[in-house]
């Protein structure tokens, strides 16, 4: 059974392209399911039921590989799942189909390039921390108090003078991000300030 699946971005973007097409190449107007979202999107309803409805033996049908996935790794899970349950993917304006030796090389040649990007990124996100931390700068975000501002609170909070928010207003930061620089042990254990509040 051939299954064709189209997608659009957005509803004013016109399917009819797509749709012409899948019935070129011999899907039937009914087995031609279209979303109208995002690549991006997690969940794509009509597609979610396409992967529901595919069996051994059939071929998903897709003008190209863009209306399929969100990234090259998600093509590349995709089409590894479908030769697992022995689907068929054919791809009309890329020339690749996995039913032939060359779609399955083409589809190989992809993974290969997946992983390439994939240990690329790896790669990337250590080198921009050895290069932080060769900075002094640990992962994560930079804290918003600087260590003279951060002592300064602590300072103010243990007085028992200053309530959070009013230390928080002095920084121009909201009270979480001065309860995230107090020494834990000292929250709550203080004089209460001048107008009862924490």
């Amino acid at each position: 059974m051939l299954i064709g699946y189209a997608r659009v971005s957005t509803p004013d973007q016109n399917p009819d392209h797509q749709i012409d097409a899948l019935l070129r190449v011999g899907v039937a107007e009914h087995d031609i399911y279209l979303d109208i979202a995002s690549g991006a999107k997690a969940s794509r309803p009509k597609f979610d039921l396409v992967m529901h409805l595919l069996r051994a033996g059939d071929t998903l049908k897709a003008t190209r590989l863009d209306r399929l996935g969100r990234s090259l790794l998600h093509l590349v899970t995709l089409g590894a799942e479908l030769r697992e349950r022995e689907v068929g993917l054919h791809v009309i304006e890329q020339g690749i189909d996995t039913t032939t030796p060359e779609g399955r090389a083409m589809f190989g040649m992809l993974s290969v390039l997946a992983e390439y990007q994939r240990e690329l990124i790896v790669a990337n996100t250590h080198d921009g921390l050895a290069a932080a931390r060769a900075r002094g700068r640990v992962g994560g975000r930079r804290p918003r108090l600087t260590t003279d501002q951060a002592a300064l609170a602590q300072r103010l909070y243990d007085d028992g003078e200053h309530t959070v928010a009013q230390i928080a207003a002095m920084f121009g930061v909201p009270r979480s991000t001065v309860y995230g620089h107090l020494d834990k042990a000292t929250v709550g254990r203080r004089p209460v300030a001048r107008d009862g509040a924490a």
